[in-house]
């Protein structure tokens, strides 16, 4: 029996099936640095999905930002201290004038579930708009915002197609139109309307920014609140902006923040303007006994630090076009190419069977990701069908690492298309 086959049955007698794992052969590593992961055996693998560690594998910034405070105090938010201030200050100066005040939690989760109880509180209103194939994190009620956990949405929720640049561009104005219109008819209102900056669970998408405006003046002028969900598409990760909401020229009414936070640290918070949560905060009481702890404030204050000092949001948008280039020349060898989208170091590649009919070439982008993770790149797919390469390096990429990746990409395609 192997070292992995004894793991996996060991992890699921003691954590039981539920527990995902990504790849056919299950990855083993034991040690990070930058963009590598190593497994025991000594191989390393270029880590081109991981959008947590975004600053890098165990940065030493952040190591030691992270030691000496916990080696000093770690307690909540209960008691004064400075490190949330000053971490605010910092982090609010990153944003709109009006977005400003900052409330600390320890997941996405968290930050979408906190999002989603003001935005029902202040508008008086119960239902959120989500798009079709949306991720938006695992507590109970967020999870009805999150179907493609394939747990259901509650009536308090309605669906809306993604923007498919691709497919359909445009046509989920439309339907967005539809639903706040047969809302109205029923004499409902929107709460809030929750979309991630790239759509990466619904495909990684960049549909125009006065089609966004649209559908947020829409939600608003019905009486909802216009939530962004940053955390997978914020802190420099579209290279452009610093937030993925900054592509749509708009000032969502919450923003969310989550996974790159602490680079590994469980981190994360919503960003709002003061008057919501101040109308909020009359209401009803909200704490997080770890959000906002010392420990977290520091690890996050380092990752701002890696960020501003090594230039990585410039990194993103070098690297990002860099590997725009490359994957389009891909496209011009490889039929199987149906579109490639996406912004800075986040991207989709969408397979088709054939350029004429588009139809899902699901099973062949699973075993590109599976040939690319024996090849010692990792990514990962995304999509309703699952056909959509997904690639969100640690935004540290550099031209060789990109050069790695679309060599790795070609030679995999080439054998299994």
């Amino acid at each position: 029996m192997t070292e992995h086959s004894a793991l996996l049955q060991r992890r699921q007698r003691l954590l039981g099936r539920s527990y995902r794992l990504f790849y056919q052969q299950p990855l083993y590593p034991v040690k990070g640095e930058g963009v590598w992961l190593y497994e025991a055996d000594g191989k390393r693998y270029l880590d081109a999905y991981n959008n947590v560690v975004s600053v890098g594998h165990c940065h030493p910034r952040v190591v030691e930002a992270i030691c000496q405070q916990v080696a000093q105090l770690n307690t909540h938010t209960r008691y004064l201290h400075d490190s949330i201030l000053d971490y605010a200050e910092r982090l609010l100066a990153l944003f709109p004038d009006a977005l400003n005040n900052l409330t600390l939690t320890c997941s996405g989760s968290e930050a979408n579930d906190l999002a989603l109880r003001i935005a029902r509180e202040v508008t008086g209103n119960r239902i959120a708009l989500v798009t079709r194939w949306a991720y938006h994190g695992t507590t109970s009620s967020i999870a009805e915002l999150s179907p493609s956990l394939g747990v259901g949405v509650s009536d308090q929720v309605r669906l809306i197609d993604a923007p498919d640049t691709f497919r359909a561009p445009g046509q989920w104005l439309q339907q967005l139109r539809q639903v706040l219109d047969q809302m109205a008819a029923e004499g409902l209102r929107p709460a809030a309307l929750m979309m991630d900056g790239l759509f990466s669970s619904d495909g990684v998408f960049s549909p125009p920014a006065a089609e966004i405006q649209q559908a947020v003046n829409w939600v608003r002028q019905a009486g909802g609140v216009y939530i962004a969900d940053e955390v997978q598409s914020g802190f420099a990760r579209t290279g452009d902006d610093f937030w993925g909401f900054c592509r749509y020229q708009l000032v969502p009414d919450l923003v969310t923040l989550g996974k790159p936070m602490g680079n590994g640290h469980p981190v994360a918070g919503l960003v709002a303007r003061s008057d919501l949560l101040d109308l909020f905060g009359e209401r009803q009481r909200y704490f997080n006994t770890f959000g906002g702890n010392p420990v977290s404030c520091c690890a996050a204050a380092a990752v701002l630090d890696v960020i501003e000092s090594e230039h990585l949001q410039v990194n993103a948008r070098i690297q990002g076009q860099r590997l725009g280039r490359q994957l389009n020349d891909l496209a011009q060898r490889h039929e199987v190419i149906g579109d490639i989208r996406g912004a800075g170091l986040f991207y989709g590649v969408e397979l088709v069977k054939d350029r004429n009919s588009l139809a899902p070439a699901t099973a062949l982008a699973s075993r590109v990701v599976n040939g690319m993770r024996e090849a010692g790149v990792l990514i990962s797919a995304t999509g309703p069908d699952a056909n959509v390469l997904k690639i969100r390096p640690p935004l540290v990429f550099t031209a060789e690492h990109v050069e790695l990746l679309s060599d790795t990409l070609d030679q995999v395609l080439t054998r299994l298309s």
